[in-house]
């Protein structure tokens, strides 16, 4: 099943009443425990496996472990954009401290995604408004095209807005209201300040860890991570309908666990107020009335491509 650009849609088959929808929202604290203990179990057993191996046969011998490692550590961008709508856990205190804690592990600082995200919702596919538009690369080629593919422009961009906020005290984009903004310079240069203690620690004590665990599979993570972000919204259309303006890919199990059920895209942004462990449920009530669906990954990535190639071309 492809994208299927049409406006012919088939009826709901079921109705989503407002007592469905209440119970879809309910959050869980068991459930959100859950999902992060299994997400970041998995990154430690990988870390430790990479540790190993590095220390007793080289580093060479650890370096197929280190794309795995990359997916699962860039993949806790899930774990921010879940906790940033308050709906992993149903304590906001831990809502918070895995945000921060996941957003400091991939250089996003989390108050500040957290009404870059809103504003997204508020915006979305509005090329003025729609803060991921605004910030994302335009690619006019097939070598930027690739750059852009990598995620690696977006992940400095990213380092380098925190470094301004830190150093300068200034925030200037326009979805950080004038009275956040001084909360978002203490949290840029909180974040500063923890990578700079890691980093002397590192020296101190002539370590190479956090570059085989951390730093370089986040950066490999990005080549897979900033795919699947390009397939929630590219080449759906500029309209506020989110049964129009978003994309739901259908993929494997391992996936869906992987990034929080976020393939469900479209069901999250009709609805952004259902939790992950829901969005399952709420696909079978909506599915006939999204637009936009993908048939796995790579056939979707497939499409994106063409569609950034057909812009510049256009």
């Amino acid at each position: 099943m492809t994208d299927v650009p049409t406006d012919a849609f088939a009826p709901r088959l079921k109705l989503l009443t407002p007592p469905v929808l209440q119970e879809l929202c309910r959050r869980s604290d068991l459930q959100g425990a859950l999902r992060t203990l299994g997400h970041y179990g998995a990154i430690i057993v990988v870390g430790i496996l990479i540790a190993w191996i590095a220390s007793t046969h080289g580093v060479l011998w650890a370096l197929p472990l280190l794309p795995v490692q990359g997916v699962l550590v860039a993949f806790l961008f899930m774990a921010v954009h879940e906790t940033a709508h308050k709906t992993a856990f149903d304590s906001r205190r831990l809502n918070v401290v895995i945000g921060n804690l996941s957003g400091f592990l991939i250089g996003l600082p989390y108050d500040y995604y957290c009404l870059f995200h809103w504003e997204h919702h508020r915006h979305t596919q509005d090329p003025q408004r729609d803060p991921e538009l605004i910030v994302g690369p335009k690619p006019r080629s097939e070598t930027q095209l690739a750059i852009a593919y990598s995620g690696l422009v977006q992940v400095a961009g990213r380092l380098r807005l925190v470094l301004k906020h830190a150093v300068t005290g200034e925030v200037t984009v326009p979805w950080v209201p004038a009275g956040r903004r001084a909360a978002i310079v203490r949290e840029a240069r909180a974040y500063v300040a923890g990578y700079a203690l890691l980093l002397i620690g590192s020296l101190v004590l002539h370590s190479t860890l956090l570059l085989w665990v951390w730093v370089l599979p986040l950066l490999l993570g990005q080549l897979i991570l900033r795919p699947y972000l390009y397939a929630e919204h590219t080449g759906c259309d500029h309209t506020r309908s989110a049964f129009h303006n978003t994309r739901t890919t259908l993929t494997t199990r391992a996936v869906h666990w992987l990034t929080w059920n976020m393939p469900y895209h479209v069901e999250h942004h009709a609805y952004p107020a259902v939790p992950f462990h829901a969005l399952p449920r709420l696909h079978a009530i909506v599915d006939d009335e999204i637009k936009y669906r993908g048939q796995g990954y790579i056939a979707v990535t497939r499409q994106t491509w063409a569609w950034f190639r057909a812009q510049w071309e256009d």
